[in-house]
């Protein structure tokens, strides 16, 4: 038999055909490198992982100040001023109001702690861990109660206290037993919500740092 016929290398299993590495499996198609997902998705999803746990410690920070300062008027302001005459009392108690509606940093804390908690627990929830997610929830709807309080109580009370302007002029002081009851009560409640989110983000914390390879 001819080697010009039958085997011939240029015809059948000719290697410029078939399993060429030309065709069939080339690297620069499929699998390669150049094709598939891209490092962007692992660079934004490790972005927002490491923002987690900033956002988790700054809503502690900030609902911890809002704790604070609701427990200072619990136990220090309130009954001090109880104890003195009604006109000192809405005197004072103007003044504290006026100070703080007019700071912007009260402001910024105040609207941020709700932000920052539940930016936090949407954070934890996309990343899959539900412990921190659950916690940080439920300390963002502990303080949200408080905003509700403040905005349908204690702000009411508040400008009622300011339209009835110059204490030395008032006659009657019904305000002023409004704030020994209500005002103090929603008060106390708000410091006890605040203390409860705040535990509430220490948990969330704590299942956070165990949650977070090292």
């Amino acid at each position: 038999m001819s080697p010009e016929h039958g085997a011939n290398t240029e015809h059948g299993a000719n290697t410029e055909h078939g399993a060429n590495p030309e065709h069939g499996a080339n690297p620069e198609h499929g699998t390669g490198p150049e094709h598939g997902p891209g490092p962007a998705g692992g660079v934004k999803s490790a972005g927002a992982d490491r923002a987690a746990g900033p956002l988790l410690a700054l809503s502690t920070i900030l609902i911890g100040l809002m704790a604070g300062l609701f427990f200072a008027f619990d136990v220090s302001v309130m009954p001090g001023l109880a104890a003195g005459d009604d006109r000192t009392y809405v005197t004072a108690m103007q003044h504290f109001n006026a100070a703080i509606d007019g700071n912007g940093l009260f402001g910024t804390v105040f609207v941020l702690a709700l932000l920052a908690t539940a930016a936090a627990a949407l954070v934890e929830y996309r990343r899959g861990r539900r412990g921190p997610a659950v916690w940080a929830g439920a300390a963002a709807v502990a303080y949200l109660a408080v905003l509700v309080i403040t905005f349908a109580v204690n702000i009411p009370l508040n400008n009622e206290l300011a339209d009835a302007g110059d204490a030395a002029k008032m006659t009657g002081f019904a305000v002023v037993g409004k704030f020994k009851g209500t005002w103090v009560t929603t008060n106390i409640l708000r410091t006890l919500l605040c203390t409860a989110a705040l535990a509430a983000l220490a948990r969330a914390l704590l299942l956070h740092g165990r949650a977070t390879p090292r």
